[in-house]
């Protein structure tokens, strides 16, 4: 017995969906919501250092601070420099919930992992979004980073492990303060689920911006103490060294 009308044609032909940019608002060329003159004027990153994208003048470079004291994670993997308009699209997708905002930055991102692949980058084992203390997650609803890394996860096809980071100390935030304060706030911040299995494997952090590296910092040093074998990050943006234009 069929509860419904038999029906063999096509419901719904999604490729010819038309969208509107949600940038500029007029019709797209492409998949996602965005028209390739829009997308062509982001703030792509350019030269940068080779492990955490500080943007620098000139590539294949690594920064100061990565050449004198090289961090616990082997890279980081951003499209774009902290700069209008992705610093507002971020802000709008954390702070105001606007998440279809979210959905076409970690889409893009995706794209560009992907290209990485291609070009020779090792996949993680699995995707580990950076943990939000409690208290911001009642207020906020949601983790932006958690968001990101289950739309990653879904176009990649890497698993993502939301529950194998926790944070455990509710630190004051982060963007008003320097380096040094920042990675004096994070201490004992983060945990790890008693019952994760870390052995020699390869994870990704996965974050909206870097800006100092402190939290990235932390969480690689605690995964790889744990037995992790290798930690990237992967985040939307990397802000420029403080004092010096986007």
């Amino acid at each position: 017995m069929r509860c419904q009308p038999r029906y063999d044609g096509a419901v719904y032909i999604w490729l010819k969906n038309k969208q509107s940019c949600l940038l500029c608002g007029e019709t797209t060329d492409t998949p996602q919501p965005i028209c390739t003159p829009c997308e062509s004027e982001l703030p792509w990153l350019g030269d940068q250092c080779s492990i955490c994208a500080l943007p620098l003048p000139m590539a294949g470079l690594r920064c100061g601070q990565c050449a004198t004291q090289p961090p616990a994670f082997e890279r980081v993997l951003a499209p774009w420099a902290y700069d209008f308009p992705i610093d507002s699209l971020i802000a709008r997708f954390k702070h105001q919930a606007k998440w279809p905002l979210g959905r076409l930055m970690g889409e893009l991102l995706a794209q560009s992992l992907q290209h990485h692949f291609n070009e020779g980058l090792e996949p993680p084992d699995a995707l580990v979004p950076v943990p939000l203390a409690n208290r911001r997650l009642r207020q906020r609803g949601f983790n932006q980073a958690s968001m990101l890394a289950r739309w990653l996860s879904a176009t990649l096809k890497i698993p993502c492990e939301e529950q194998l980071l926790r944070r455990v100390l509710d630190t004051p935030a982060q963007q008003a303060l320097d380096a040094r304060a920042r990675r004096r706030n994070l201490r004992q911040a983060f945990a790890i689920t008693p019952d994760a299995v870390l052995g020699n494997r390869h994870l990704a952090l996965v974050d909206d911006v870097l800006t100092t590296g402190a939290t990235a910092q932390a969480l690689a040093r605690l995964l790889l103490d744990a037995g992790a074998a290798r930690v990237d990050v992967y985040c939307l943006a990397r802000t420029p060294k403080p004092g010096e234009p986007a």
